[in-house]
């Protein structure tokens, strides 16, 4: 099991909280994801993650990984 955080920008409210979930939830090997609204961290677990499918899916839903 892995679990990666990553530093959102752009979430202002739950609705953004749920886009992000959703989008990274559908990542292949992805069993888990976990938003910090204020902090703007993703805790993502999975047994294999494929960190550009996951940056990529956060891009999707409209918002940006930090550094």
């Amino acid at each position: 099991m892995s679990l990666t955080t990553y530093t959102v920008t752009g979430m202002t409210c739950g609705h953004c909280v749920s886009s992000v979930k959703e989008e990274v939830g559908e990542v292949p090997g992805v069993t888990g994801v976990e938003v910090d609204l204020e902090s703007g961290q993703v805790d993502v677990s999975g047994d294999v993650l494929d960190d550009a499918a996951i940056r990529a899916a956060i891009e999707e839903a409209g918002y940006q990984v930090a550094g």
